[in-house]
């Protein structure tokens, strides 16, 4: 594979945004063998259009307006050519770059006798279009730098580049890079146009008008995985014809074609308030349940550690008064989250979208004290805030005799529910909530064994004080 930086336009050529490029590419382990910057190979684009040039295929432009521009257009009718620099003699043409007089250098479309300029396009078919509406394209700026379309073509000619695949908002380029192809004495590449990704109000997507959300590393940071992200981009635009939708890279590879792309455009569906497509977060969340367990666990664990111990102590709730961790409390929450998050994996991971979720689905397993919660959670369905204290009080006499594994504590609390004379689900949800701060959690029971003895009496505890003032307020 070979990567090619398109950087001959200064002014929108910025290290961030080749960084970011560079990043993308990396997270989704597309790698490549060669690497050129077209900067870098300005003496070979001046040689392709000298000889353009030589061949009599192009001309120099000295309109005032034009040279310091590709292109430029004109009011009213759209223009094609300038007949008195078209016209121009070599040697006054000659004489006047001599001078120093400033020009881009126009490839001379044929005026004369009208000609088709003709290629097959492998998702939109056999394309012509007359040279009489193909205006006198410019190869190189005033200041000698190659335009995108004589840059792109001489690198494709030097680095014989089979197939040319690319955006259908350059299915109109091409027309004038199949003359350019053929100035040069080259066997034009097959061309291949895919439809554009447009944003849901069927614009082009765009970092300026969309922001973040057209960046690859935003999914990357936002926790998608990078085999699921390459399955949403590639059923973009494109089908395999046969309803699958969760693919590997080796199914996409296998069963990829042109005749399955799509000619109409393809929306990425997204909102301010939520920037992700549902497509996407969907897969996302497929690829994780499917996912073996140790891997998955790997994969939370590497997130936590891309993310700062300090934010973690904090939303963990391990500072006291505030103040940030010593090295020795930073070694401890790091201890504690590696060692309890492949004990947490199986719990979770079918709540997880995305892999940063974790940390809403599993905060309580790691934080010293629970987020505030409203005393009312406790109280189970058809009861009341006195049945619930009875549930908790019941638990809290039962549990410290009782062996923290699925089946004793599954045991011990429903013949404890069936001692207080309430329905199993009247005992497990004000449990449910006091250990967990929440009603919807993992199963309780393998919640309750990774938590373990001493957090889940303690938190039981802080629930029957909450009951309690709260029915001593009322």
């Amino acid at each position: 594979m070979i990567l090619r930086i398109d950087d001959t336009d200064v002014e929108r050529n910025t290290q961030a945004s080749l960084d970011s490029i560079f990043d993308g590419l990396k997270w989704l382990d597309l790698g490549w063998d060669e690497q050129y910057r077209q900067s870098e190979r300005l003496a070979l684009h001046k040689e392709a259009a000298e000889a353009i040039f030589r061949k009599g295929l192009a001309y120099r432009d000295f309109t005032p307006a034009e040279s310091g521009d590709e292109e430029k257009s004109r009011a009213g009718a759209a223009w094609l050519f300038n007949a008195g620099m078209r016209e121009l003699t070599s040697d006054e043409s000659d004489r006047r770059a001599a001078a120093g007089e400033p020009f881009v250098l126009r490839y001379s479309v044929p005026r004369e006798t009208a000609l088709d300029v003709r290629f097959r396009d492998e998702v939109f078919g056999d394309q012509a279009k007359s040279t009489a509406d193909i205006e006198d394209f410019a190869l190189a700026r005033s200041g000698g730098t190659p335009t995108y379309h004589l840059a792109s073509c001489a690198d494709d000619a030097d680095l014989k580049i089979s197939h040319i695949i690319r955006g259908q908002d350059h299915l109109t380029n091409t027309f004038k890079h199949v003359l350019i192809f053929e100035a040069l004495g080259v066997e034009p590449p097959a061309f291949a146009h895919l439809p554009l990704l447009i944003a849901p109000d069927g614009t082009k997507l765009s970092k300026r008008r969309h922001g973040p959300v057209v960046s690859v590393t935003t999914y990357r940071d936002a926790g998608f995985l990078p085999e699921a992200f390459i399955n949403f981009l590639c059923l973009l635009g494109w089908s395999p014809k046969d309803d699958r939708e969760k693919m590997s890279r080796e199914e996409l590879i296998a069963a990829f074609s042109f005749e399955g792309i799509n000619k109409s455009n393809a929306v990425v569906n997204f909102t301010e308030e939520d920037p992700f497509d549902p497509k996407a977060v969907w897969l996302n969340s497929q690829y994780i349940y499917a996912m073996p367990v140790d891997e998955v666990a790997a994969r939370l664990l590497q997130d936590f550690n891309s993310r700062p111990l300090d934010e973690m102590a904090k939303r963990f709730r391990w500072r006291v008064d505030s103040k940030p961790l010593d090295e020795f409390g930073n070694r401890q929450l790091k201890e504690f989250v590696e060692r309890t998050m492949p004990n947490i994996t199986p719990l979770i991971q079918e709540r997880i979208r995305l892999v940063g979720d974790w940390i809403k689905a599993a905060d309580f397993f790691f934080s010293k004290e629970l987020d505030e919660y409203d005393p009312a959670e406790l109280i189970p369905q058809k009861g009341d805030a006195a049945m619930a204290v009875r549930v908790l009080e019941r638990a809290r006499e039962v549990l410290p005799s009782v062996e923290f594994t699925h089946d004793a504590l599954e045991a011990a609390l429903r013949a404890a529910a069936s001692g207080l004379g309430v329905k199993a689900g009247q005992m497990f949800q004000p449990i449910r909530v006091a250990v967990c701060g929440r009603k919807n959690a993992p199963p309780l029971f393998e919640t309750m064994a990774v938590l373990g003895k001493e957090t889940c009496l303690r938190r039981i505890e802080e629930a029957i004080q909450k009951l309690n003032k709260t029915l001593a307020a009322n």
